[in-house]
């Protein structure tokens, strides 16, 4: 692989964003109709390449049903607003009615109260109640505290930070060891995010379902501006695709399915995440502009609610349609905002695959 000299004493490769490749159809096309967008982590099979991004600008109990009902795996974070408070609407609708410039600190006073992990139990138990399938996300930092809770409960688990490394080693305490945790649940696990062949080849070896690729959030993440941390995705994507390939051989058969996780405001770009050799794609600041959605135009994660330093702030996207406009049309607009389903199905067709897997074969470019 080539590298380019920064200066005398750095050298670097190139790595290209979502915006610098692009699709290129084959001799055949296809219709839509014929196209399957199906995807499946270990026994469970959703519509749409789609996982919902686990804020709570997105996801909620209420959302979390309709976006399962949609085909989309939502991922309810069991470290936001309802495992804090009994009632937590008052504290969303404070939350989005406040003016910019109050916004960062007065989120990091509603976000101090502690979680209760009663109210986690209950979450978890009326999400189960509804038959659909359960999947929760909680930090690297806090895995080890609520692992064992949840996991007998949900379907599947979500651990979710800017970086997570297989063996996080910290001075002042025992470390997280990716590979005992994840080997004591018995419960599917999706890890990231990482943006390389090598750390992703590390948390396939943990024995993780799925692997996060990137630093989550886009619209709303400043880990860029704070820490000078940034993954030109397209790269990261294909990188961690060809970890996925030779982690298959070295286990003689086990796949691990790579989402993109970053990046990807419209769905021009989750096309491009599939290509690069994606399974699936995390979806936030797109379902955030949901009518129905808990945000309701309004976008912020985990990490604009530091306590000590925030990387991320809530931002005003404004609304595109209600969530079953945006993940199934119909659309109204031509930015690629709504129908992400249809517009992914569209892309497939047109460079004439009939599934995602084997779209992941299609020839991709570089250029402007």
């Amino acid at each position: 692989m080539s590298e380019y000299e920064i200066g005398r004493a750095r050298r670097s490769r190139r790595a290209y964003t979502f915006d610098e490749v692009s699709v290129v159809p084959s001799r055949r096309t296809r219709n839509a109709t014929d196209v399957s967008l199906d995807w499946q982590i270990d026994a469970y099979r959703f519509d749409a390449p789609l996982m919902a991004a686990p804020t709570d600008s997105v996801v909620s109990p209420e959302s979390a049903a309709t976006l399962a009902d949609l085909g989309v795996l939502a991922v309810l974070n069991i470290e936001g607003l309802w495992s804090r408070y009994s009632d937590a609407q008052p504290y969303l609708d404070e939350i989005v009615a406040l003016p910019d410039e109050a916004a960062t600190p007065r989120m990091q006073q509603i976000y101090a109260q502690p979680i209760d992990p009663d109210l986690v139990t209950d979450r978890i138990a009326k999400l189960r109640a509804s038959g659909r399938i359960v999947a929760v996300a909680v930090s690297p930092s806090r895995a080890a505290e609520f692992g064992p809770l949840i996991a007998g409960a949900t379907d599947l688990l979500v651990i979710r930070g800017t970086t997570v490394s297989a063996q996080h080693v910290a001075a002042d305490g025992e470390p997280l060891n990716l590979r005992s945790f994840i080997g004591d649940l018995d419960v599917p696990v999706i890890v990231g995010g990482c943006a390389n062949y090598q750390s992703a080849l590390h948390l396939m070896r943990t024995g993780a379902a799925g692997v996060l690729v990137g630093f989550g959030g886009g619209a709303a993440h400043r880990t860029a501006n704070v820490l000078g941390v940034r993954v030109p995705m397209a790269t990261a994507v294909a990188e961690v695709a060809e970890a996925r390939r030779d982690y298959l051989d070295e286990s003689g058969g086990r796949y691990v399915h790579v989402l993109a996780d970053g990046s990807m405001g419209r769905s021009g770009h989750m096309v491009r995440a599939l290509a690069c050799g994606a399974d699936a794609v995390v979806v936030g600041s797109a379902l955030a502009r949901g009518t129905d959605s808990p945000g309701r135009g309004m976008h912020w994660g985990p990490e604009a609610v530091h306590p000590t330093l925030p990387r991320g702030q809530r931002v005003r996207l404004g609304t595109a349609g209600t969530l079953a406009e945006i993940v199934q049309g119909p659309s109204h607009t031509a930015d690629g905002t709504m129908n992400l389903a249809g517009a992914i199905r569209k892309a497939v067709s047109t460079a004439g695959y009939t599934d995602l897997k084997e779209f992941q074969r299609v020839e991709v470019i570089l250029g402007d």
